[in-house]
C-alpha cells in the first residue's frame, strides 16, 4: 500500500520523483502529492491531489520550481478519506518541513491532543500529520538536526511506518525511517534515492541498500548514513538488483497482468535453476529438518492458496504433519509452538504485515522460520532462519499471477528437499518428481498457446452475476485461487468449493445458466469419478460446466485441455486458464485490470 519516493542529486528532482511514483502506481492508491524545496529557509513548494497521479500531473504546469531534491507519495486512505487535504505530503505550521508516511500510527490521537495543547494547528484527518508536528518540535530541540529529531520521534511512535522528511533549511538532505514497513536506498553517482520499492529508481541505478527494523537513514547527493534509534552508525548492506527497468514496462501488452501471465514459463524456469536436485545449505540455513515434528505454513490471499498446495506435497513426500494458517488469524489464537515446529511464511513482497507479525509470534515461541519470498532484502527473509527466494521478477499488476506460480514451485522444491533429507522418498518417485517439475515451464508454454478460444468463451459470460469453481485434492486450492482472481478483477460473486461439499449447502447457489468451472483431477481415477458425479449434479440443475483437465469430460459443456503432469503438480497448469478467465472477464466488463478497486499490491498494515 502507498508509494514513497525521495530524490536528492544533480537532476531536476521533479522528473525522478514523478517517474518513481508512476512505477509505484501498481501498489494501489487514491491520492498523490510532492514536496520540493525552493530557496533555503523558505516554505516548501507543495502540490497534492486526490485521485490518480494524472490528476496531480494535470495541475503542475510550468510553475513547478527547479529543485535538486524532493519527496513524493501515493496514498491509500486509512485515516481520513481520499481528499486533497488528507493527501501527503503533510507540512508543519511553518511550511518548511514536509513528511510522507506509509503505515499506521496507532497512538496518533494522544499525540495530536498533546500537540494541539502546544499550539499546533492541524489541517487534515490523518494520523500522519501528528508525526510532522512532532518532528518539527523535535528538530528545534536538536538545533536543526533532522536525523536526530527523527530518531527521537520514532521512539514515541507506536504502529508500523515508513517516514520520509525534508526541510527547506537543509534542502539537499532527506531523512527516512522504517518500522514494519518497507524502505530501500538507491545508490547512484552523485545522486541517491529513497523508496518503498526498488521499482521507483530502477531506471537510474541497480545498486540498493537494505534497511533494517527501527533504522534511520540520512541521504544527501554524496552521502548515506544509517543509524539505529540511539544514533549508532550501522554498516551498509548493499546488493545488486537482478532485473532492469524494461522488466517493469508492459512490452507491447495491453496490461501488465497479461504480460505477467505470459512471463510465467520464464519465471518458473528461473525459480527452478539449480534447485531440482536439492536446496543448498545457504538456503536452508542449517535447519535440522529431521528434528521437525510439525510444519505450519502462514500466508494471506493468493499465497495462502500456494500454502494449501504445499501442505499436500510436504505431508506426502516428507511424512510430517502440516497446518496451513491465515496469517491474519494465527497469533490471535495463541497456537501451540515449540522448537521442533517449522513455520513457513509465504509472501511475494516480504513486507506483508499480517504474515510478518505471525512470523514474529512464532519465532518468539522458539519455532524455526523458513520463508518463501520474491523480494530480496525485504523484512520477512531478513527475520527468517532460511529463505527460498522465488525469481518471478517484478510483478506490477495487483492481482498475483507469476508470483503465485513461483510460490507453488518453491513449495514443491522444499517438499522434495525435506523428503530427501528425512528419507521418506523412494529413489524412483524422487527421480520422477524432479523430472516432472523440470518440465513445468514447457508445459505452461503449451497452455498459453491454447488460451485464445478460452478468452472468446469467457466474454460470453460477462453479464453473469456469479461463477462457481469446484475442485478436489490439490484442485480445491486451485478452485479457491480461481475464484479469488475473479473477485479481484471482475468484481463479481465467485466462490471456490471442495467438490464433495456441494451437497452440504453450496449446490443451492446453482441456477439455470450459472457458470461452473470444474478442475478435473489427474491420474486418480477415484477422484475423477467423484468429480464427474459433482459435474452431473450441477448440470442437472442448469449449470454451464467448463472442465479443466488433461482429458475431455464428456458431460462438460466446454473442455479446456492442459498437459498431463503428476497430480500434485497440476495446480501450476490448471491455474493458468483461471487467470486468463479472470483477466478477460475484467476486460469485457471495462474494469481496471492492473489496479482493481480497493486493492493494493503490498499490504503493509494489519
Amino acid at each position: 500500500m502507498c508509494g514513497i519516493v525521495g530524490y536528492t542529486g544533480k537532476s531536476d528532482a521533479l522528473s525522478p520523483v514523478l517517474e518513481g511514483l508512476r512505477r509505484l502506481e501498481y501498489r494501489g492508491y487514491d491520492s498523490a502529492g510532492i514536496a520540493l524545496p525552493t530557496q533555503p529557509g523558505e516554505k516548501l513548494w507543495i502540490e497534492k491531489r486526490s485521485g490518480k497521479l494524472g490528476n496531480l500531473e494535470g495541475v503542475l504546469g510550468d510553475a513547478v520550481p527547479k529543485s535538486h531534491s524532493g519527496i513524493g507519495h501515493t496514498r491509500w486512505a486509512t485515516h481520513g478519506g481520499p481528499t486533497d487535504k488528507n493527501a501527503h505530503p503533510h507540512v508543519d505550521n511553518e511550511g518548511k518541513l514536509a513528511l510522507i508516511h506509509n503505515g499506521i500510527i496507532e497512538n496518533y490521537v494522544e499525540l495530536r491532543n498533546e500537540l494541539e495543547k502546544r499550539g499546533h494547528v492541524f489541517t487534515s484527518e490523518t494520523d500522519t500529520e501528528s508525526v510532522v508536528h512532532l518532528l518539527s518540535d523535535a528538530r528545534k530541540s536538536h538545533n536543526g538536526d533532522l536525523a536526530a529529531a527523527m530518531r527521537d520521534v520514532c521512539k514515541e511512535l507506536r504502529g508500523s511506518f515508513t517516514l520520509l522528511a525534508i526541510h527547506s533549511d537543509d534542502p539537499e538532505r532527506i531523512v527516512g525511517a522504517r518500522r514494519n514497513s518497507p524502505l530501500v536506498v538507491g545508490v547512484g553517482d552523485g545522486e541517491n534515492f529513497l523508496a518503498s520499492d526498488v521499482a521507483a529508481f530502477i531506471s537510474h541505478t541497480k545498486r540498493a541498500l537494505e534497511l533494517g527494523q527501527d533504522e534511520v537513514v540520512d541521504i544527501t547527493p554524496l552521502s548515506i548514513t544509517v543509524t539505529d534509534l540511539n544514533g549508532a552508525v550501522l554498516p551498509h548492506n548493499e546488493y545488486e538488483i537482478s532485473w532492469d527497468a524494461s522488466a517493469a514496462e508492459r512490452g507491447g501488452f495491453p496490461h501488465f497482468m497479461l504480460k505477467e501471465i505470459y512471463e510465467q514459463p520464464k519465471a518458473v524456469a528461473d525459480t527452478l535453476i539449480g534447485r531440482t536436485h536439492g536446496l543448498s545449505e545457504e538456503i536452508t540455513a542449517g535447519i535440522d529438518l529431521k528434528a521437525i515434528t510439525k510444519v505450519v505454513i502462514i500466508a494471506c490471499g493468493t499465497a495462502y492458496h500456494a500454502g494449501m498446495v504445499g501442505k499436500y506435497a510436504i505431508e506426502r513426500w516428507a511424512d510430517v504433519s502440516v497446518d496451513v494458517e491465515l496469517a491474519s488469524e494465527y497469533r490471535y489464537r495463541e497456537p501451540s509452538i515449540d522448537k521442533n515446529t517449522l513455520v513457513i511464511p509465504i509472501s511475494q513482497s516480504g513486507e506483508t504485515m499480517d504474515t510478518l507479525m505471525a512470523l514474529r509470534y512464532a519465532k518468539s515461541h522458539g519455532a524455526k522460520i523458513f520463508s518463501v519470498c520474491n523480494t530480496n532484502g525485504s523484512t520477512i527473509p531478513r527475520e527468517s532462519d532460511g529463505v527460498l527466494y522465488t525469481f518471478a521478477g517484478p510483478e506490477i499488476a495487483v492481482a498475483s499471477t507469476k508470483a503465485f506460480l513461483t510460490q507453488l514451485v518453491a513449495m514443491y522444491l522444499f517438499a522434495l528437499h525435506m523428503g530427501r533429507v528425512r528419507g521418506t522418498l523412494s529413489p524412483e518417485l524422487d527421480a520422477q518428481l524432479a523430472q516432472e517439475i523440470a518440465e513445468l515451464p514447457g508445459k505452461i508454454e503449451q497452455v498459453l498457446e491454447t488460451v485464445e478460444p478460452l478468452r472468446e468463451l469467457t466474454r460470453k459470460f460477462k453479464d453473469s452475476t456469479s461463477m462457481l469453481f469446484l475442485g478436489r485434492h490439490v484442485g480445491y486450492p486451485t478452485a479457491l485461487e480461481g475464484a479469488l482472481k475473479l473477485k479481484e478483477l471482475a468484481y463479481m460473486h465467485a466462490e471456490g468449493f471442495a467438490g464433495g461439499e456441494l451437497k452440504h449447502g453450496p449446490i443451492a447457489l446453482i441456477d439455470e445458466g450459472t457458470p461452473v468451472i470444474a478442475i478435473m483431477p489427474t491420474e486418480n481415477s477415484l477422484l475423477n469419478e467423484k468429480m464427474a458425479s459433482n459435474v452431473q449434479e450441477v448440470k442437472a440443475r442448469g449449470a454451464i460446466v467448463i472442465a479443466i483437465g488433461d482429458a475431455d469430460l464428456p458431460s462438460a459443456t466446454h473442455n479446456i485441455r492442459i498437459p498431463h503432469t503428476h497430480e500434485f503438480l497440476q495446480p501450476v497448469l490448471a491455474v493458468v486458464p483461471l487467470q486468463v478467465i479472470a483477466y478477460e472477464m475484467a476486460v469485457a466488463r471495462g474494469n481496471d485490470v492492473d489496479q482493481p478497486r480497493n486493492l493494493a499490491k503490498s499490504v503493509t498494515v494489519e
